[in-house]
């Protein structure tokens, strides 16, 4: 849909005429251009999974480092 929402914009059309035919604000739709302008909907799929995979991995090493942190008080507590 945002694919969609941009390409009307290239085609010609007014970006206030879109913006209100599709309920969005103008700081909408240029952030949405500036993170999505010239993709195609495969493209702005994998971005999203991607985005998906790198805030799980960011998760796991926030885990880990949370484990590493509190072994390591639970040894200076032994020594």
């Amino acid at each position: 849909q945002i694919i969609g929402v941009l390409k009307e914009s290239e085609a010609g059309a007014k970006t206030d005429d879109i913006c209100r035919r599709h309920g969005i604000s103008s700081a909408t739709f240029y952030s949405w251009r500036k993170k999505y302008g010239g993709m195609e909907a495969g493209d702005a799929r994998r971005l999203r999974a991607l985005e998906a995979e790198n805030a799980k991995l960011k998760r796991i090493v926030a885990d880990q480092m949370l484990d590493m942190s509190a072994m390591k008080d639970l040894l200076q507590k032994h020594w």
